[in-house]
C-alpha cells in the first residue's frame, strides 16, 4: 500500500512542479532558473512544516500519510536533479555568476525555508 501511495503522491508532485515552474518561467523568463528555485524553496518549506505536523503534532497520522506526502508528493515535487543540471548548464555557457548565485540562493533559501517550516509547524 505504501508503494502505491508514494506512486500517487509522486505523480501529483510532478504535475505541481511542472505547473508552478512553468508559471514562474512564464512570468520571469528562462534567463535564470527561477522556476526550479521557487519549487525547491517551497518544497523545503513544506517538508519542514509537514514533518512537524505528521511526526510531532498528529502522531496518529500513520506511515501511509507520511509516505503519500513526504516521500511521494514532495519527492515528486522537489527538483534538485533539475537544479544540478541547470547549474552545470549555466557553468558550461560561461554564466559563472548566475551559476554561483543559483547555488548560494538555492542552498540558503532552501535551508531557511525548511527551518521556517519547522518553526511554523511547531507553532500549531
Amino acid at each position: 500500500m505504501n508503494t502505491f501511495l508514494i506512486f500517487i503522491g509522486a505523480g501529483i508532485g510532478g504535475v505541481l512542479r511542472y505547473w508552478i515552474s512553468y508559471s514562474i518561467y512564464h512570468l520571469f523568463g528562462r534567463q535564470f532558473p527561477s522556476g526550479t528555485l521557487v519549487v525547491n524553496v517551497s518544497g523545503c518549506l513544506l517538508i519542514g512544516f509537514l514533518f512537524v505536523l505528521l511526526l510531532d503534532r498528529f502522531v496518529g497520522a500513520g506511515p501511509q500519510l507520511r509516505s503519500l506526502l513526504l516521500v511521494g508528493l514532495l519527492g515528486g515535487y522537489t527538483t534538485f536533479s533539475s537544479f544540478s543540471f541547470e547549474t552545470i548548464s549555466l557553468m558550461e555557457n560561461g554564466m559563472w555568476l548566475s551559476a554561483i548565485l543559483n547555488i548560494v540562493l538555492s542552498v540558503f533559501l532552501c535551508l531557511a525555508a525548511t527551518w521556517l517550516g519547522l518553526l511554523l509547524g511547531r507553532q500549531l
